[in-house]
Protein backbone atom coordinates (compact mmCIF):
# COMPACT_ATOMS: atom_id res chain seq x y z
CA UNK A 1 0.00 0.00 0.00
CA UNK A 2 1.61 3.91 -0.64
CA UNK A 3 2.38 5.88 1.31
CA UNK A 4 0.07 8.89 2.22
CA UNK A 5 2.23 11.13 4.43
CA UNK A 6 6.13 11.63 4.53
CA UNK A 7 7.89 9.47 7.12
CA UNK A 8 10.80 12.13 7.30
CA UNK A 9 10.17 16.08 7.68
CA UNK A 10 11.16 17.52 4.71
CA UNK A 11 13.89 20.35 5.42
CA UNK A 12 12.60 23.98 5.22
CA UNK A 13 16.18 25.70 5.16
CA UNK A 14 19.81 24.76 4.89
CA UNK A 15 22.87 27.13 5.93
CA UNK A 16 26.44 26.41 6.10
CA UNK A 17 26.80 26.16 9.36
CA UNK A 18 23.80 23.38 9.92
CA UNK A 19 25.86 21.79 7.18
CA UNK A 20 28.78 21.48 9.28
CA UNK A 21 27.15 21.17 13.08
CA UNK A 22 24.03 18.39 11.86
CA UNK A 23 25.27 16.82 8.48
CA UNK A 24 28.93 15.53 10.43
CA UNK A 25 28.69 12.17 9.06
CA UNK A 26 27.77 10.35 6.08
CA UNK A 27 24.70 8.90 7.69
CA UNK A 28 23.24 12.21 8.71
CA UNK A 29 23.67 13.41 5.35
CA UNK A 30 22.00 10.51 3.30
CA UNK A 31 19.76 10.37 5.74
CA UNK A 32 18.90 14.45 5.18
CA UNK A 33 18.99 13.86 1.01
CA UNK A 34 16.71 11.09 1.53
CA UNK A 35 13.69 13.00 3.07
CA UNK A 36 13.89 15.68 -0.09
CA UNK A 37 14.16 12.98 -2.51
CA UNK A 38 11.38 10.67 -0.99
CA UNK A 39 9.59 12.50 1.10
CA UNK A 40 7.17 9.89 1.14
CA UNK A 41 9.24 7.41 1.87
CA UNK A 42 11.71 5.22 -0.21
CA UNK A 43 11.08 4.58 -4.18
CA UNK A 44 12.70 2.20 -6.55
CA UNK A 45 14.69 4.45 -9.21
CA UNK A 46 14.73 1.26 -11.62
CA UNK A 47 10.84 0.21 -11.68
CA UNK A 48 9.44 3.14 -9.93
CA UNK A 49 7.64 1.02 -6.82
CA UNK A 50 6.93 2.98 -3.59
CA UNK A 51 5.04 0.76 -1.80
CA UNK A 52 6.05 -0.06 2.00
CA UNK A 53 5.62 -3.72 2.29
CA UNK A 54 7.81 -4.05 -1.26
CA UNK A 55 10.67 -2.26 -0.24
CA UNK A 56 13.05 -2.88 2.49
CA UNK A 57 16.32 -1.42 4.16
CA UNK A 58 19.51 -4.07 4.30
CA UNK A 59 21.62 -3.66 6.99
CA UNK A 60 25.40 -2.60 6.86
CA UNK A 61 27.57 -5.04 7.11
CA UNK A 62 31.73 -4.57 6.28
CA UNK A 63 32.19 -7.80 6.42
CA UNK A 64 29.96 -8.83 3.70
CA UNK A 65 31.14 -5.63 2.50
CA UNK A 66 26.76 -4.22 2.63
CA UNK A 67 27.21 -0.98 2.39
CA UNK A 68 25.25 1.91 4.26
CA UNK A 69 22.08 3.13 2.70
CA UNK A 70 21.45 0.11 0.91
CA UNK A 71 17.81 -1.13 -0.18
CA UNK A 72 15.97 -3.93 -1.52
CA UNK A 73 12.69 -3.75 -4.22
CA UNK A 74 10.57 -6.73 -3.67
CA UNK A 75 9.15 -6.08 -7.10
CA UNK A 76 12.04 -5.91 -9.79
CA UNK A 77 14.39 -7.64 -7.06
CA UNK A 78 16.86 -4.79 -7.48
CA UNK A 79 19.10 -2.63 -5.17
CA UNK A 80 19.69 0.93 -4.78
CA UNK A 81 20.82 3.91 -2.67
CA UNK A 82 19.39 7.40 -2.70
CA UNK A 83 21.89 7.94 -5.34
CA UNK A 84 21.44 5.89 -7.71
CA UNK A 85 19.78 7.47 -10.94
CA UNK A 86 21.11 11.05 -9.82
CA UNK A 87 24.30 13.07 -10.27
CA UNK A 88 25.71 11.73 -7.09
CA UNK A 89 25.60 8.40 -8.60
CA UNK A 90 29.47 6.58 -8.25
CA UNK A 91 30.51 9.96 -6.77
CA UNK A 92 33.48 9.22 -4.23
CA UNK A 93 33.41 12.26 -2.89
CA UNK A 94 31.53 12.55 0.49
CA UNK A 95 27.90 13.65 0.66
CA UNK A 96 28.84 16.36 3.55
CA UNK A 97 30.79 17.74 0.61
CA UNK A 98 27.92 17.43 -1.84
CA UNK A 99 26.10 19.82 -0.07
CA UNK A 100 28.30 22.12 1.01
CA UNK A 101 28.81 22.66 -2.67
CA UNK A 102 25.43 22.95 -3.53
CA UNK A 103 24.94 25.55 -0.91
CA UNK A 104 27.72 27.92 -2.18
CA UNK A 105 26.83 27.29 -5.67
CA UNK A 106 22.97 28.47 -4.72
CA UNK A 107 23.70 31.41 -2.86
CA UNK A 108 26.87 32.98 -4.29
CA UNK A 109 25.20 35.58 -6.42
CA UNK A 110 28.01 35.79 -9.02
CA UNK A 111 29.22 32.38 -8.82
CA UNK A 112 31.97 30.39 -7.57
CA UNK A 113 34.50 28.75 -9.24
CA UNK A 114 35.92 25.49 -9.45
CA UNK A 115 39.06 26.62 -7.95
CA UNK A 116 37.55 27.79 -4.80
CA UNK A 117 35.22 24.50 -4.42
CA UNK A 118 38.72 22.63 -4.47
CA UNK A 119 40.47 24.77 -1.89
CA UNK A 120 37.24 24.98 0.48
CA UNK A 121 36.44 21.30 0.22
CA UNK A 122 39.77 19.72 -0.25
CA UNK A 123 39.52 17.86 -2.92
CA UNK A 124 41.96 16.52 -4.79
CA UNK A 125 42.19 18.17 -8.21
CA UNK A 126 40.51 21.07 -9.94
CA UNK A 127 38.97 18.53 -12.55
CA UNK A 128 37.29 16.60 -9.90
CA UNK A 129 35.78 20.15 -8.56
CA UNK A 130 35.19 20.73 -12.34
CA UNK A 131 33.48 17.96 -12.90
CA UNK A 132 31.62 18.25 -9.35
CA UNK A 133 30.41 21.57 -10.36
CA UNK A 134 28.98 20.65 -13.27
CA UNK A 135 27.07 17.89 -12.23
CA UNK A 136 25.16 20.68 -10.02
CA UNK A 137 24.54 22.39 -13.39
CA UNK A 138 23.09 19.96 -14.95
CA UNK A 139 21.08 18.49 -12.58
CA UNK A 140 19.69 22.06 -12.35
CA UNK A 141 19.33 22.72 -16.65
CA UNK A 142 15.59 21.64 -16.92
CA UNK A 143 15.00 19.96 -20.39
CA UNK A 144 11.39 20.17 -20.49
CA UNK A 145 9.48 23.73 -19.19
CA UNK A 146 5.70 22.86 -18.62
CA UNK A 147 4.46 26.31 -18.79
CA UNK A 148 5.05 29.06 -20.95
CA UNK A 149 6.34 33.07 -19.88
CA UNK A 150 3.29 35.02 -19.73
CA UNK A 151 2.81 38.83 -18.87
CA UNK A 152 5.54 41.59 -20.13
CA UNK A 153 8.13 39.50 -21.46
CA UNK A 154 11.80 40.94 -22.02
CA UNK A 155 14.01 39.56 -24.94
CA UNK A 156 17.11 40.46 -25.40
CA UNK A 157 20.16 38.77 -26.44
CA UNK A 158 24.22 39.23 -25.47
CA UNK A 159 27.60 37.41 -26.59
CA UNK A 160 29.62 35.96 -23.95
CA UNK A 161 33.34 35.48 -25.12
CA UNK A 162 36.91 37.17 -24.88
CA UNK A 163 38.39 40.21 -26.70
CA UNK A 164 40.05 39.37 -30.00
CA UNK A 165 43.60 41.82 -30.30
CA UNK A 166 43.23 44.21 -33.01
CA UNK A 167 39.42 43.09 -34.21
CA UNK A 168 37.97 45.56 -31.69
CA UNK A 169 35.17 45.65 -28.94
CA UNK A 170 32.75 44.87 -31.34
CA UNK A 171 34.06 41.45 -33.14
CA UNK A 172 31.68 38.91 -32.39
CA UNK A 173 33.58 36.17 -34.23
CA UNK A 174 34.73 34.42 -30.69
CA UNK A 175 31.87 34.89 -29.15
CA UNK A 176 28.59 32.90 -28.38
CA UNK A 177 25.23 34.88 -28.63
CA UNK A 178 22.81 34.18 -25.61
CA UNK A 179 19.55 35.04 -25.90
CA UNK A 180 17.33 35.67 -22.39
CA UNK A 181 13.70 36.13 -21.85
CA UNK A 182 12.74 37.34 -18.47
CA UNK A 183 9.14 37.60 -17.41
CA UNK A 184 8.81 41.13 -15.52
CA UNK A 185 9.15 40.32 -12.02
CA UNK A 186 9.58 36.69 -12.70
CA UNK A 187 11.07 33.99 -14.34
CA UNK A 188 14.15 34.20 -16.39
CA UNK A 189 15.00 31.74 -19.52
CA UNK A 190 18.41 31.40 -21.16
CA UNK A 191 19.47 29.87 -23.84
CA UNK A 192 22.48 29.42 -26.42
CA UNK A 193 21.34 30.29 -29.62
CA UNK A 194 24.13 29.86 -32.91
CA UNK A 195 22.43 32.32 -34.66
CA UNK A 196 20.26 35.25 -33.61
CA UNK A 197 17.89 35.61 -36.74
CA UNK A 198 14.50 36.16 -37.27
CA UNK A 199 13.79 32.72 -37.90
CA UNK A 200 15.46 31.40 -34.66
CA UNK A 201 14.25 34.27 -32.33
CA UNK A 202 10.45 33.51 -33.77
CA UNK A 203 10.60 29.83 -33.42
CA UNK A 204 12.26 30.51 -29.17
CA UNK A 205 9.71 33.30 -28.40
CA UNK A 206 6.60 30.74 -29.65
CA UNK A 207 8.37 27.94 -27.78
CA UNK A 208 8.74 29.40 -24.31
CA UNK A 209 5.98 32.71 -24.53
CA UNK A 210 2.55 32.56 -24.48
CA UNK A 211 0.48 34.16 -26.91
CA UNK A 212 -1.39 36.88 -25.09
CA UNK A 213 2.08 38.18 -23.65
CA UNK A 214 3.71 41.28 -23.93
CA UNK A 215 6.97 40.86 -25.49
CA UNK A 216 9.45 43.86 -24.97
CA UNK A 217 12.78 44.34 -27.00
CA UNK A 218 15.27 46.68 -28.53
CA UNK A 219 15.45 47.93 -31.91
CA UNK A 220 17.07 44.75 -32.99
CA UNK A 221 15.81 43.54 -36.34
CA UNK A 222 15.53 39.94 -35.78
CA UNK A 223 12.81 40.28 -33.09
CA UNK A 224 10.47 42.61 -35.18
CA UNK A 225 8.52 39.39 -37.42
CA UNK A 226 8.41 37.23 -34.59
CA UNK A 227 6.62 40.19 -32.10
CA UNK A 228 3.58 40.37 -34.35
CA UNK A 229 3.03 36.37 -32.91
CA UNK A 230 1.92 38.48 -29.95
CA UNK A 231 -0.28 40.39 -28.24
CA UNK A 232 1.96 43.34 -28.30
CA UNK A 233 5.52 43.77 -29.59
CA UNK A 234 6.88 47.18 -27.74
CA UNK A 235 10.59 48.41 -28.62
CA UNK A 236 13.00 51.18 -27.24
CA UNK A 237 15.52 52.14 -29.30
CA UNK A 238 18.96 52.28 -27.54
CA UNK A 239 20.53 53.74 -30.85
CA UNK A 240 18.54 56.99 -29.62
CA UNK A 241 19.36 56.93 -26.07
CA UNK A 242 16.08 55.71 -25.47
CA UNK A 243 15.65 53.48 -22.18
CA UNK A 244 12.16 53.60 -21.32
CA UNK A 245 8.78 54.50 -22.56
CA UNK A 246 6.30 54.42 -19.58
CA UNK A 247 6.59 50.64 -19.05
CA UNK A 248 8.32 49.78 -21.78
CA UNK A 249 11.79 49.03 -21.24
CA UNK A 250 14.13 45.90 -21.23
CA UNK A 251 16.04 47.00 -18.03
CA UNK A 252 15.23 44.35 -16.62
CA UNK A 253 16.90 41.52 -19.24
CA UNK A 254 19.62 43.98 -19.52
CA UNK A 255 20.26 43.90 -15.31
CA UNK A 256 19.96 40.32 -15.63
CA UNK A 257 22.80 40.18 -18.41
CA UNK A 258 24.57 42.43 -16.30
CA UNK A 259 24.99 39.74 -13.25
CA UNK A 260 25.97 37.70 -15.48
CA UNK A 261 28.53 38.78 -17.66
CA UNK A 262 30.32 40.03 -14.02
CA UNK A 263 30.05 36.29 -13.14
CA UNK A 264 31.58 34.72 -15.73
CA UNK A 265 34.40 37.87 -16.36
CA UNK A 266 34.73 38.33 -12.35
CA UNK A 267 34.54 34.69 -11.38
CA UNK A 268 34.87 32.05 -13.95
CA UNK A 269 36.73 34.39 -16.56
CA UNK A 270 36.35 32.29 -19.09
CA UNK A 271 33.66 29.78 -20.36
CA UNK A 272 33.75 27.59 -23.51
CA UNK A 273 30.96 27.43 -25.63
CA UNK A 274 30.55 23.76 -25.13
CA UNK A 275 29.60 24.22 -21.63
CA UNK A 276 27.89 27.85 -21.72
CA UNK A 277 24.48 25.89 -21.52
CA UNK A 278 24.98 24.58 -17.89
CA UNK A 279 26.40 27.99 -16.68
CA UNK A 280 23.37 29.59 -17.75
CA UNK A 281 21.15 27.31 -15.88
CA UNK A 282 22.94 28.09 -12.83
CA UNK A 283 22.29 31.91 -13.23
CA UNK A 284 18.71 31.44 -14.25
CA UNK A 285 18.41 29.22 -11.57
CA UNK A 286 19.35 31.69 -8.70
CA UNK A 287 17.45 34.10 -10.71
CA UNK A 288 14.30 32.42 -10.73
CA UNK A 289 14.65 32.04 -6.71
CA UNK A 290 15.50 35.39 -5.70
CA UNK A 291 13.37 36.13 -3.63
CA UNK A 292 13.55 32.67 -1.09
CA UNK A 293 16.76 32.18 1.68
CA UNK A 294 19.60 30.90 0.36
CA UNK A 295 18.67 27.53 1.67
CA UNK A 296 15.17 27.57 0.13
CA UNK A 297 17.28 28.08 -3.07
CA UNK A 298 19.86 25.18 -2.22
CA UNK A 299 16.73 22.47 -1.03
CA UNK A 300 15.12 23.47 -4.47
CA UNK A 301 18.23 22.78 -6.48
CA UNK A 302 18.61 19.47 -4.77
CA UNK A 303 15.17 18.44 -5.20
CA UNK A 304 16.04 18.10 -9.12
CA UNK A 305 18.45 15.79 -9.11
CA UNK A 306 15.73 13.13 -9.75
CA UNK A 307 16.29 10.98 -13.07
CA UNK A 308 19.61 13.00 -13.52
CA UNK A 309 23.02 11.21 -14.32
CA UNK A 310 26.34 12.76 -16.00
CA UNK A 311 28.97 10.42 -16.74
CA UNK A 312 32.19 11.61 -16.74
CA UNK A 313 34.00 12.97 -20.42
CA UNK A 314 37.68 14.34 -20.96
CA UNK A 315 36.35 18.41 -20.11
CA UNK A 316 38.70 19.67 -22.92
CA UNK A 317 38.10 23.52 -23.83
CA UNK A 318 36.28 24.09 -20.46
CA UNK A 319 37.89 26.81 -18.23
CA UNK A 320 36.22 27.82 -14.88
Amino acid sequence: MALTKPLLPTPESLTLPEIFAHFDTEDKARAYLEAIRWPMGPVCPHCSNRTEAAIWKIEPNEKKKIRAGLYHCGKCSKQFTVTVGTIFEDSHIPLQKWLVAWYLLCSSKKGISSLQIQRTLGLGSYRTALFMMHRIRYALKDPVFSTKLSGIVEADETYVGGKTRGKGAHYLGNKTPVVSLVERKGRARSTVMENVNATNIKAHLTEHVQKSARIMTDEAVPYIRAGREFASHERVNHKLREYARGDVTTNTVEGYFSLLKRGIIGTFHNVSKKHLPLYLAEFDHRYNHRKVTDGERTLEGIAKVEGKRLTYKPLTGSKD
